[in-house]
């Protein structure tokens, strides 16, 4: 539960000190365009990321809205380790949102 926690509280720190907030240069593929990318609206996701629960319908929301922006974030080192860890891969799956391919 430590592990966990710490994980959260990082997350928050890094999130809040590297605000990615970029437009995404793809968003064609689904319509999302003008959608700007801040790894902050994915919070609702951490606890399904870092405990492998299910994911909320926010976080799904989010992830959908989002979508176009997760290359850029598995780019950056301080959410590359969020994006590519095996818990991602279940949210993504279980929100029916494809795995990104950079």
């Amino acid at each position: 539960m430590k592990v966990v926690t710490l994980t959260l509280v990082v997350f928050v720190i890094l999130s809040t000190s590297f605000p990615a907030a970029i437009e995404a240069a793809d968003a064609g593929d689904t319509g999302n365009v003008g959608v700007t990318c801040d790894a902050r609206q994915l919070q609702p996701c951490l606890p399904a990321i870092t405990g492998g629960g299910q994911p909320s319908g926010a976080c799904c929301a989010k992830l959908t809205e989002q979508q176009t922006c997760l290359c850029g974030f598995s780019k950056n080192p301080a959410f590359a380790q969020y994006i590519s860890s095996p818990n991602s891969r279940k949210v993504l799956s279980a929100c029916g949102v494809a795995y990104p391919t950079c």
